[in-house]
């Protein structure tokens, strides 16, 4: 075993694809040269050249849709935006090409890119740099999305993303790109759309993704001060959705509350809890609860920040509140 953040899991996982798979490709605004904003692809362009690691213009939609034809064509880009919030001005190559293609030439063409991108609130960013988004991506039927939360699951998951022959969408918060963990030494690959348990209990059921993963565990903890057991979990892929492990879960604790960063309003919280009630009622104690961001952008003020996007506090009222507490 050995410790490693979850940047550079992602950058060590990175770099085996590409040593193992001479198609694999990166490209993006400040990759090589300088490599990546967070240091993940530092290196890479000394040792695997120009053609392969690519420093692209200010120009999302240029560069995205170069990477779907470049897909198109049997090459494995791995295309990296550097905040998510750029997907406004580059989202057609992704929604209307990327996705679309396997269904509209009946399985001829595929593409298998990854777009990496950071998200995420608490970086003083303010609102065009500290959006979750996800929603914008697991609307579109086509795209897979994964959202990685420890830096294990972000070597394998990456992994797994740059090896699947369909377009995914990689989504990193930048807020906890510095959490350690230990890690096998040896390669691993987890499989896309396989959810896990981050803590196990019995009274209720939190499900949740990327950094709000840390919010439900840090609750959880305090919730068992006073004898609540609460069950964290890790859906770590979107799309697909690992339904067996949520029904498994709440089949169990019979009690949900939902937990994500992006806002309430249309998010995918409501898309699980949707789903939750249609076919889950009868597992049900209580009314699915959600807790996310309010419904307005991203502050830039600190404290008006800190109260934009949920914090364990909230997770533990949620919860209280399901279970009547």
């Amino acid at each position: 075993m050995k410790k490693l953040s979850i940047s550079k899991a992602i950058k060590e996982g990175l770099h085996e694809e590409m040593l193992r798979d001479e198609n694999v490709i990166v490209l993006g605004e400040d990759v090589a040269k300088m490599g990546n904003v967070f240091a993940i692809t530092e290196g890479f362009l000394e040792e695997f050249g120009p053609n392969r690691v690519i420093d692209t213009p200010i120009s999302e939609s240029g560069f995205l849709g170069m990477s779907v034809g470049a897909a198109m064509r049997g090459i494995r880009p791995v295309a990296e935006l550097m905040y998510v919030d750029f997907i406004g001005v580059s989202y057609d190559p992704i929604m209307n090409q990327a996705a679309k293609m396997r269904y509209m030439t009946g399985g001829q063409v595929h593409v298998p890119m990854v777009l990496r991108a950071p998200l995420g609130s608490g970086r003083r960013n303010a609102g065009q740099h500290s959006q979750c988004l996800e929603t914008l991506f697991t609307n579109v039927p086509g795209l897979k999305v994964v959202c990685p939360s420890t830096a294990r699951d972000a070597k394998g998951l990456i992994k797994a993303a740059i090896r699947d022959d369909d377009p995914v969408v990689f989504l990193e918060h930048r807020l906890i790109y510095a959490k350690k963990e230990e890690i096998p030494e040896e390669e691993y690959i987890i499989p896309l759309g396989k959810a896990d348990i981050k803590r196990e209990g019995n009274d209720v059921t939190i499900i949740t993704w990327s950094r709000q993963v840390y919010f439900a565990l840090d609750a959880a903890e305090e919730l068992a001060k006073e004898g609540i057991d609460v069950e964290v979990l890790d859906l770590r892929s979107l799309v697909p959705l690992d339904w067996e492990a949520i029904k498994e879960s709440i089949c169990k604790t019979h009690n949900v509350v939902i937990v994500h960063e992006g806002v309430k309003r249309s998010g995918y919280g409501g898309e699980l809890s949707a789903q939750i009630t249609e076919e889950l009622f009868d597992e049900l104690d209580s009314q699915v609860e959600r807790v996310a961001a309010l419904n307005v952008v991203p502050p830039f003020a600190p404290t008006l920040e800190d109260a934009f996007f949920p914090h364990a506090e909230d997770i533990v009222k949620a919860v209280k509140k399901v279970l009547n507490k």
